[in-house]
Protein backbone atom coordinates (compact mmCIF):
# COMPACT_ATOMS: atom_id res chain seq x y z
CA UNK A 1 0.00 0.00 0.00
CA UNK A 2 1.31 3.46 -0.87
CA UNK A 3 1.69 6.43 1.43
CA UNK A 4 -1.48 7.98 0.09
CA UNK A 5 -3.55 4.95 1.15
CA UNK A 6 -2.06 4.88 4.66
CA UNK A 7 -2.70 8.60 5.14
CA UNK A 8 -6.31 8.23 4.00
CA UNK A 9 -6.86 5.55 6.61
CA UNK A 10 -5.15 7.71 9.23
CA UNK A 11 -7.78 10.42 8.69
CA UNK A 12 -10.64 8.06 9.42
CA UNK A 13 -12.44 9.07 12.59
CA UNK A 14 -10.59 12.37 13.05
CA UNK A 15 -12.42 15.61 13.66
CA UNK A 16 -13.09 17.94 10.70
CA UNK A 17 -10.20 20.33 10.17
CA UNK A 18 -7.53 17.81 11.19
CA UNK A 19 -4.39 18.56 9.20
CA UNK A 20 -3.17 15.16 7.91
CA UNK A 21 -0.96 14.92 4.85
CA UNK A 22 -2.38 12.66 2.13
CA UNK A 23 -0.13 11.96 -0.83
CA UNK A 24 3.47 11.29 -1.77
CA UNK A 25 6.32 13.29 -0.31
CA UNK A 26 7.87 15.17 -3.24
CA UNK A 27 10.34 17.48 -1.47
CA UNK A 28 12.74 17.02 1.40
CA UNK A 29 12.26 20.45 2.97
CA UNK A 30 9.26 22.68 2.69
CA UNK A 31 10.15 26.06 1.20
CA UNK A 32 8.18 29.26 0.97
CA UNK A 33 8.74 31.82 -1.76
CA UNK A 34 7.58 35.29 -0.74
CA UNK A 35 6.74 38.19 -3.04
CA UNK A 36 5.62 41.64 -1.93
CA UNK A 37 4.76 44.09 -4.68
CA UNK A 38 2.83 47.10 -5.82
CA UNK A 39 3.06 49.39 -8.83
CA UNK A 40 6.14 51.10 -7.42
CA UNK A 41 8.28 48.04 -6.78
CA UNK A 42 8.74 44.38 -5.90
CA UNK A 43 10.58 42.46 -3.22
CA UNK A 44 10.99 38.66 -3.22
CA UNK A 45 12.90 36.11 -1.16
CA UNK A 46 12.69 32.52 0.12
CA UNK A 47 12.16 31.08 3.59
CA UNK A 48 12.42 27.55 4.94
CA UNK A 49 10.64 25.95 7.85
CA UNK A 50 13.35 26.99 10.27
CA UNK A 51 12.81 30.69 9.63
CA UNK A 52 10.04 32.72 11.15
CA UNK A 53 7.47 34.52 9.06
CA UNK A 54 8.17 38.17 8.32
CA UNK A 55 5.87 40.85 9.56
CA UNK A 56 3.25 41.97 7.08
CA UNK A 57 4.10 45.13 5.22
CA UNK A 58 2.52 48.31 6.48
CA UNK A 59 2.54 49.72 2.96
CA UNK A 60 -0.24 49.08 0.46
CA UNK A 61 1.29 45.98 -1.09
CA UNK A 62 0.09 42.64 -2.39
CA UNK A 63 1.64 39.75 -0.46
CA UNK A 64 2.09 36.37 -2.15
CA UNK A 65 3.32 33.39 -0.12
CA UNK A 66 4.04 30.33 -2.25
CA UNK A 67 4.49 27.20 -0.10
CA UNK A 68 6.18 24.26 -1.87
CA UNK A 69 5.87 20.92 -0.12
CA UNK A 70 2.93 19.77 1.97
CA UNK A 71 4.24 16.92 4.12
CA UNK A 72 5.38 19.15 7.02
CA UNK A 73 2.01 19.58 8.69
CA UNK A 74 3.50 21.47 11.64
CA UNK A 75 4.70 24.18 9.28
CA UNK A 76 1.33 24.20 7.49
CA UNK A 77 -0.45 24.66 10.83
CA UNK A 78 1.96 27.44 11.76
CA UNK A 79 1.24 29.16 8.45
CA UNK A 80 -2.47 28.75 9.10
CA UNK A 81 -2.13 30.45 12.47
CA UNK A 82 0.00 33.21 10.97
CA UNK A 83 -2.55 34.01 8.27
CA UNK A 84 -5.63 33.11 10.32
CA UNK A 85 -6.78 30.41 7.87
CA UNK A 86 -9.82 28.26 8.50
CA UNK A 87 -8.88 24.70 9.62
CA UNK A 88 -10.84 23.21 6.71
CA UNK A 89 -8.62 25.12 4.28
CA UNK A 90 -5.51 23.58 5.79
CA UNK A 91 -7.09 20.12 5.83
CA UNK A 92 -7.93 20.31 2.12
CA UNK A 93 -4.63 21.92 1.16
CA UNK A 94 -2.57 18.96 2.41
CA UNK A 95 -4.97 16.32 1.07
CA UNK A 96 -3.75 15.81 -2.50
CA UNK A 97 -6.72 13.58 -3.33
CA UNK A 98 -9.08 16.53 -3.33
CA UNK A 99 -11.07 17.21 -6.48
CA UNK A 100 -10.87 20.71 -8.00
CA UNK A 101 -13.30 23.06 -6.28
CA UNK A 102 -13.93 26.61 -5.13
CA UNK A 103 -15.12 27.55 -1.65
CA UNK A 104 -16.05 30.96 -0.38
CA UNK A 105 -15.28 31.92 3.22
CA UNK A 106 -16.14 35.07 5.10
CA UNK A 107 -12.64 36.47 4.68
CA UNK A 108 -11.54 34.96 1.38
CA UNK A 109 -11.80 32.42 -1.44
CA UNK A 110 -10.21 28.99 -1.56
CA UNK A 111 -9.55 27.24 -4.90
CA UNK A 112 -8.14 23.77 -5.56
CA UNK A 113 -7.06 22.75 -9.05
CA UNK A 114 -4.77 20.22 -10.70
CA UNK A 115 -1.64 21.06 -12.64
CA UNK A 116 -1.01 18.62 -15.49
CA UNK A 117 2.27 17.55 -17.09
CA UNK A 118 2.91 15.14 -19.95
CA UNK A 119 5.46 12.38 -19.40
CA UNK A 120 6.73 11.44 -22.90
CA UNK A 121 8.52 8.29 -21.72
CA UNK A 122 5.35 6.77 -20.23
CA UNK A 123 2.92 8.64 -22.49
CA UNK A 124 1.02 9.53 -19.34
CA UNK A 125 -0.29 12.62 -17.60
CA UNK A 126 1.22 13.56 -14.24
CA UNK A 127 -1.00 15.51 -11.87
CA UNK A 128 -0.05 17.90 -9.10
CA UNK A 129 -2.48 19.54 -6.74
CA UNK A 130 -2.37 23.31 -6.34
CA UNK A 131 -4.38 25.16 -3.71
CA UNK A 132 -4.92 28.93 -3.63
CA UNK A 133 -6.37 31.10 -0.90
CA UNK A 134 -6.78 34.82 -1.46
CA UNK A 135 -8.30 37.76 0.28
CA UNK A 136 -7.66 41.50 0.21
CA UNK A 137 -3.94 42.11 -0.53
CA UNK A 138 -2.97 38.50 0.30
CA UNK A 139 -2.59 35.28 -1.66
CA UNK A 140 -1.24 31.95 -0.37
CA UNK A 141 -0.50 29.11 -2.78
CA UNK A 142 0.25 25.50 -1.89
CA UNK A 143 2.24 23.29 -4.28
CA UNK A 144 3.23 19.64 -3.89
CA UNK A 145 6.71 19.86 -5.40
CA UNK A 146 9.53 22.39 -5.60
CA UNK A 147 8.98 22.88 -9.34
CA UNK A 148 7.84 26.43 -9.94
CA UNK A 149 4.54 26.19 -11.80
CA UNK A 150 4.21 29.96 -11.89
CA UNK A 151 7.57 31.09 -13.29
CA UNK A 152 5.82 32.96 -16.13
CA UNK A 153 3.80 34.98 -13.61
CA UNK A 154 6.94 35.74 -11.58
CA UNK A 155 8.66 37.00 -14.72
CA UNK A 156 5.76 39.33 -15.47
CA UNK A 157 5.85 40.60 -11.89
CA UNK A 158 9.61 41.14 -11.96
CA UNK A 159 9.50 42.95 -15.29
CA UNK A 160 6.38 44.92 -14.41
CA UNK A 161 4.60 43.64 -17.51
CA UNK A 162 0.85 43.51 -17.90
CA UNK A 163 -1.79 44.45 -15.35
CA UNK A 164 -0.77 42.23 -12.48
CA UNK A 165 1.33 44.82 -10.61
CA UNK A 166 -1.54 47.33 -10.65
CA UNK A 167 -4.33 44.93 -9.65
CA UNK A 168 -5.31 43.21 -6.43
CA UNK A 169 -4.86 39.72 -5.03
CA UNK A 170 -7.95 38.52 -6.92
CA UNK A 171 -6.25 39.30 -10.23
CA UNK A 172 -3.07 37.57 -9.06
CA UNK A 173 -5.19 34.50 -8.28
CA UNK A 174 -6.60 34.68 -11.80
CA UNK A 175 -3.12 34.83 -13.36
CA UNK A 176 -2.04 31.73 -11.41
CA UNK A 177 -5.18 29.85 -12.44
CA UNK A 178 -4.74 30.99 -16.03
CA UNK A 179 -1.11 29.80 -16.08
CA UNK A 180 -2.22 26.29 -15.11
CA UNK A 181 -5.21 26.24 -17.46
CA UNK A 182 -3.11 27.45 -20.40
CA UNK A 183 -0.68 24.57 -19.83
CA UNK A 184 -3.57 22.17 -20.35
CA UNK A 185 -3.50 23.09 -24.05
CA UNK A 186 0.16 22.07 -24.23
CA UNK A 187 -0.64 18.71 -22.62
CA UNK A 188 -3.48 18.11 -25.08
CA UNK A 189 -1.16 18.98 -28.00
CA UNK A 190 1.39 16.45 -26.71
CA UNK A 191 -1.28 13.76 -26.62
CA UNK A 192 -2.38 14.76 -30.10
CA UNK A 193 1.09 14.01 -31.46
CA UNK A 194 1.11 10.60 -29.77
CA UNK A 195 -2.32 9.76 -31.15
CA UNK A 196 -1.26 10.76 -34.67
CA UNK A 197 1.85 8.58 -34.49
CA UNK A 198 -0.19 5.56 -33.33
CA UNK A 199 -2.66 6.08 -36.18
CA UNK A 200 0.19 6.00 -38.73
CA UNK A 201 1.59 2.80 -37.22
CA UNK A 202 -1.83 1.14 -37.26
CA UNK A 203 -2.26 1.90 -40.96
CA UNK A 204 1.21 0.55 -41.71
CA UNK A 205 1.26 -2.59 -39.58
CA UNK A 206 -1.19 -3.00 -36.67
CA UNK A 207 0.11 -4.90 -33.64
CA UNK A 208 -1.20 -5.81 -30.21
CA UNK A 209 1.03 -3.05 -28.81
CA UNK A 210 -1.09 -0.48 -30.64
CA UNK A 211 -4.22 -1.78 -28.95
CA UNK A 212 -2.57 -1.50 -25.52
CA UNK A 213 -1.44 2.06 -26.29
CA UNK A 214 -4.95 3.08 -27.34
CA UNK A 215 -6.41 1.66 -24.12
CA UNK A 216 -3.74 3.46 -22.08
CA UNK A 217 -4.42 6.81 -23.79
CA UNK A 218 -8.16 6.45 -23.24
CA UNK A 219 -7.50 6.06 -19.52
CA UNK A 220 -5.25 9.13 -19.56
CA UNK A 221 -7.95 11.19 -21.24
CA UNK A 222 -10.32 10.11 -18.48
CA UNK A 223 -7.80 11.35 -15.90
CA UNK A 224 -7.63 14.73 -17.64
CA UNK A 225 -11.40 14.98 -17.80
CA UNK A 226 -11.71 14.22 -14.08
CA UNK A 227 -9.31 17.09 -13.39
CA UNK A 228 -10.87 19.67 -15.69
CA UNK A 229 -14.57 18.85 -15.31
CA UNK A 230 -14.82 19.94 -11.65
CA UNK A 231 -12.54 22.92 -12.36
CA UNK A 232 -15.03 24.19 -14.91
CA UNK A 233 -17.71 24.17 -12.22
CA UNK A 234 -15.38 25.87 -9.74
CA UNK A 235 -14.45 28.67 -12.18
CA UNK A 236 -18.10 29.15 -13.07
CA UNK A 237 -18.92 29.65 -9.39
CA UNK A 238 -15.91 31.91 -8.86
CA UNK A 239 -16.55 34.37 -11.68
CA UNK A 240 -20.24 34.58 -10.79
CA UNK A 241 -19.47 35.28 -7.16
CA UNK A 242 -20.80 38.54 -5.73
CA UNK A 243 -18.02 38.71 -3.16
CA UNK A 244 -16.44 42.11 -2.59
CA UNK A 245 -13.03 40.42 -2.77
CA UNK A 246 -13.47 39.85 -6.52
CA UNK A 247 -13.47 43.17 -8.30
CA UNK A 248 -15.62 43.86 -11.33
CA UNK A 249 -12.54 44.33 -13.51
CA UNK A 250 -11.34 40.80 -12.65
CA UNK A 251 -14.59 38.97 -13.39
CA UNK A 252 -14.23 39.10 -17.23
CA UNK A 253 -10.80 37.46 -16.92
CA UNK A 254 -12.19 34.71 -14.67
CA UNK A 255 -14.98 34.17 -17.19
CA UNK A 256 -12.32 33.82 -19.91
CA UNK A 257 -10.53 31.16 -17.84
CA UNK A 258 -13.87 29.38 -17.46
CA UNK A 259 -14.35 29.49 -21.24
CA UNK A 260 -10.89 27.98 -21.69
CA UNK A 261 -11.80 25.11 -19.38
CA UNK A 262 -14.90 24.42 -21.50
CA UNK A 263 -12.77 24.50 -24.65
CA UNK A 264 -10.29 22.03 -23.16
CA UNK A 265 -13.10 19.68 -22.12
CA UNK A 266 -14.38 19.76 -25.70
CA UNK A 267 -10.87 18.91 -26.92
CA UNK A 268 -10.66 16.02 -24.46
CA UNK A 269 -14.01 14.67 -25.68
CA UNK A 270 -12.81 15.01 -29.28
CA UNK A 271 -9.63 13.10 -28.52
CA UNK A 272 -11.56 10.37 -26.73
CA UNK A 273 -13.75 10.04 -29.84
CA UNK A 274 -10.59 9.84 -31.95
CA UNK A 275 -9.25 7.07 -29.74
CA UNK A 276 -12.54 5.19 -29.97
CA UNK A 277 -12.39 5.56 -33.75
CA UNK A 278 -8.77 4.45 -33.71
CA UNK A 279 -9.73 1.33 -31.82
CA UNK A 280 -12.30 0.60 -34.52
CA UNK A 281 -9.61 1.30 -37.12
CA UNK A 282 -7.29 -1.19 -35.41
CA UNK A 283 -9.97 -3.88 -35.46
CA UNK A 284 -10.76 -3.09 -39.11
CA UNK A 285 -7.09 -3.28 -40.11
CA UNK A 286 -6.63 -6.59 -38.31
CA UNK A 287 -9.76 -7.95 -40.02
CA UNK A 288 -8.55 -6.63 -43.37
CA UNK A 289 -5.16 -8.29 -42.95
CA UNK A 290 -6.84 -11.53 -41.94
CA UNK A 291 -9.17 -11.35 -44.93
CA UNK A 292 -6.18 -10.87 -47.23
CA UNK A 293 -4.52 -13.97 -45.79
CA UNK A 294 -7.72 -15.98 -46.08
CA UNK A 295 -8.19 -14.78 -49.66
CA UNK A 296 -4.70 -15.92 -50.64
CA UNK A 297 -5.21 -19.28 -48.95
CA UNK A 298 -8.58 -19.71 -50.67
CA UNK A 299 -7.06 -18.96 -54.09
CA UNK A 300 -4.17 -21.37 -53.50
CA UNK A 301 -6.59 -24.08 -52.37
CA UNK A 302 -8.83 -23.52 -55.40
CA UNK A 303 -5.86 -23.73 -57.77
CA UNK A 304 -4.60 -27.02 -56.40
CA UNK A 305 -7.94 -28.82 -55.95
CA UNK A 306 -8.30 -29.86 -59.63
CA UNK A 307 -4.60 -30.66 -59.82
CA UNK A 308 -4.87 -32.85 -56.73
CA UNK A 309 -7.92 -34.51 -58.27
CA UNK A 310 -6.03 -35.48 -61.42
CA UNK A 311 -2.97 -36.56 -59.48
CA UNK A 312 -5.20 -38.66 -57.24
CA UNK A 313 -6.84 -40.45 -60.15
CA UNK A 314 -3.62 -41.37 -61.87
CA UNK A 315 -1.94 -42.20 -58.62
CA UNK A 316 -4.23 -45.20 -58.10
CA UNK A 317 -2.71 -48.68 -58.46
CA UNK A 318 -5.18 -50.23 -60.90
CA UNK A 319 -3.69 -52.35 -63.72
CA UNK A 320 -6.30 -51.53 -66.34
CA UNK A 321 -5.88 -47.76 -66.79
CA UNK A 322 -5.32 -47.11 -70.53
CA UNK A 323 -3.74 -43.67 -69.98
CA UNK A 324 -0.97 -45.17 -67.88
CA UNK A 325 0.42 -47.00 -70.87
CA UNK A 326 0.20 -44.06 -73.31
CA UNK A 327 3.62 -43.17 -74.68
CA UNK A 328 3.20 -39.41 -73.94
CA UNK A 329 0.62 -39.75 -71.15
CA UNK A 330 2.83 -38.15 -68.50
CA UNK A 331 3.45 -35.06 -70.62
CA UNK A 332 -0.20 -34.83 -71.66
CA UNK A 333 -1.27 -34.91 -68.00
CA UNK A 334 1.24 -32.20 -67.08
CA UNK A 335 0.01 -30.08 -69.98
CA UNK A 336 -3.61 -30.49 -68.90
CA UNK A 337 -2.71 -29.59 -65.33
CA UNK A 338 -0.75 -26.52 -66.49
CA UNK A 339 -3.68 -25.45 -68.68
CA UNK A 340 -6.11 -25.75 -65.76
CA UNK A 341 -3.71 -23.84 -63.45
CA UNK A 342 -3.15 -20.96 -65.90
CA UNK A 343 -6.84 -20.79 -66.86
CA UNK A 344 -7.84 -20.57 -63.21
CA UNK A 345 -5.37 -17.74 -62.56
CA UNK A 346 -6.64 -15.82 -65.60
CA UNK A 347 -10.22 -16.29 -64.44
CA UNK A 348 -9.43 -15.07 -60.91
CA UNK A 349 -7.66 -12.03 -62.30
CA UNK A 350 -10.59 -11.28 -64.57
CA UNK A 351 -12.92 -11.47 -61.57
CA UNK A 352 -10.44 -9.24 -59.60
CA UNK A 353 -10.35 -11.71 -56.76
CA UNK A 354 -6.67 -10.97 -56.21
Amino acid sequence: MNDSGRSSQAKAGLAPGSVVFVGDKKVEEVLMHVVHYNEAGLHEYELDTKQSFPQSSTEAKIEWYDIRGLHDTDFIKYAGEKFDLHPLILEDAVDTNQRPKQEEYEDGHFVILKALHFDPSQKSVVTEQVALFFRENLLISFQESETDLFHSVRNRLSLGQGRVRSRGADYLAYTLIDAIVDHYFTVIDDFDEVISSIEVRILEAPTSKNRAEIHHLRKQMLVIKKCIGPLREALNTLYKSESNLIHDQTQPFLRDAHDHSIQILDMVDTHRDLLNGMQDLYISEISFKMNQVMQVLAVVTTLFVPLSFLAGIYGMNFDRMPELHAHNGYYILLSVMAFIFISSICYFRWKKWF
